[in-house]
């Protein structure tokens, strides 16, 4: 597959889970879903729509829930909905709007790791930047910074469709809003995506047009518009 082929982004979270994701792969059938604590995200086999849901079913059990994320699929009766979101996904083209370079060095920005989970699911709960678990740091680079020790802002690496890396978490405390963290550690993490090879892309709701327009001059662009969609199993 040519790197950056954006057919993997059709199916992300599938994609994801066959590929540098598989370790942390439940599967049953024609679905699968992450481990406890690393993410809710669940995928269906496209030839197999129907069995699929009928085994996401067992995989989840009872009252289960199956955070379809983008997926387009309806399921069938019984499955109760839980949320719809509408949104997009963003690819990273190249440049900013600006015309800058994207720089991977900042002297604020620190790595998070395993010692960070506290820090990190407190910010998460103060700053809502969408799904984020205790394991869900496993998944790729954290990046974070700290105000006099207080970690006030990160982000990081989620999916991992081949020949992509998706940007995620990215939040900053609302006392700590306004001064750049966000652009810094997104351009942190385009920087390193890059290095290796592979294209960042992101997904971002359609009513945070604070962080679109972020986003955009930071150099993504809208590749599609998706529906962010929960559901519970019978």
């Amino acid at each position: 597959m040519v790197i950056g082929d954006e057919t993997a982004l059709d199916d992300p979270v599938g994609r994801s889970l066959l590929g540098h994701h598989a370790r942390f792969a439940r599967r049953l059938g024609h679905a699968a879903t992450y481990q406890p604590g690393v993410v809710t995200f669940c995928a269906l086999s496209a030839d197999a729509e129907e069995a699929g849901w009928a085994d996401l079913a067992r995989l989840l059990g009872p009252g289960g829930f199956a955070d379809m994320f983008s997926c387009p699929a309806t399921p069938p009766s019984g499955w109760e909905p839980v949320f719809s979101l509408e949104g997009r996904q963003m690819i990273w083209t190249g440049g900013s709007r600006s015309g800058q370079p994207v720089s991977g060095t900042h002297a604020d920005v620190v790595e998070l790791g395993g010692d960070s989970v506290p820090e990190m699911l407190d910010l998460v709960e103060r700053a809502e930047p969408g799904p984020f678990g205790a394991r869900t740091h496993e998944l790729g680079t954290y990046l974070g910074v700290r105000d006099n020790g207080t970690l006030v802002a990160m982000a990081g690496e989620r999916l991992r469709p081949p020949g992509w890396t998706e940007i995620s978490a990215v939040c900053t405390s609302p006392e700590a809003r306004g001064r750049g963290h966000a652009g810094r550690l997104v351009s942190a993490l385009v920087a390193r995506i890059v290095a290796r090879g592979e294209r960042p892309f992101l997904h971002v709701a359609e009513a945070n047009t604070g962080a679109i327009a972020l986003y955009e001059r930071l150099g993504f662009h809208t590749r599609k518009h998706v529906t962010f969609q929960g559901f519970t199993a019978p």
